[in-house]
């Protein structure tokens, strides 16, 4: 199983997310977040330290480019088991991020709208929470990825259950679902590019 130290969690459907990240830094685990998220959170006591602040470098294009850092994505995919791996992050100062909650920008939401132009469309495609998510499921032997809102209260009775941690079996389970999640995200996006080309 793997104990839950650390966290990410960035999301556009903020359903529950700040009864979850209370419950998580109740349980000893540091919650890093971004933006809109990290001030929801602030403003409801939960503590948060930015993903900038963790990387050391700023949110920047608009939002565009905040999570696409090695200290983000080596915390998620570095294998706690491989010598290498663990030596490689000590000395890039990169910690383990070990729960990845994460829902991906409204595309679906914003093309309901059939005055949606191709460039509101197009900004409303998400690249660095489609990247986290699939670090993560890549690495769910040691990550627990979480893209529904409804898996919040389930990843915390496991840890309840298992003294902060998460078993194999739920590890798997999410890891699948979160591939599902992207893959019907961009075909969606790629379905609707389709239909509006130039």
């Amino acid at each position: 199983m793997a104990k839950i130290k650390r966290a990410i969690v960035s999301v556009s459907d903020k359903t529950g997310v700040a009864a979850f990240a209370k419950a998580l830094t109740q349980r000893g685990v540091e919650v890093l977040s971004t933006g809109g998220t990290a001030k929801l959170l602030r403003d409801a006591d939960v503590p948060v330290k930015d993903v900038s602040e963790y990387t050391g470098f700023p949110e920047m294009l608009d939002g565009r480019v905040k999570t696409l850092h090695p200290k983000v994505h080596g915390g998620i995919l570095g294998m706690r088991d491989n010598p290498e791996h663990v030596a490689k992050m000590e000395e890039h100062g990169i910690e383990n991020i070990d729960l990845v909650a994460i829902n991906l920008y409204p595309f679906e939401s914003t093309i309901a709208n059939e005055n949606c132009t191709v460039p509101e469309a197009i900004e409303q495609i998400d690249i660095g929470g489609p990247c986290m998510i699939r670090s993560a499921a890549k690495n769910h032997k040691f990550v627990t990825v979480v893209v529904d809102p409804s898996d919040y209260y389930r990843v915390l009775e496991e840890m309840d259950k298992n003294g902060g941690e998460v078993s194999d079996e739920m590890r798997y389970e999410l890891c699948v679902k979160a591939y599902s999640r992207t893959a019907q995200y961009d075909t969606v996006i790629s379905s609707w590019l389709r239909e509006h080309a130039k």
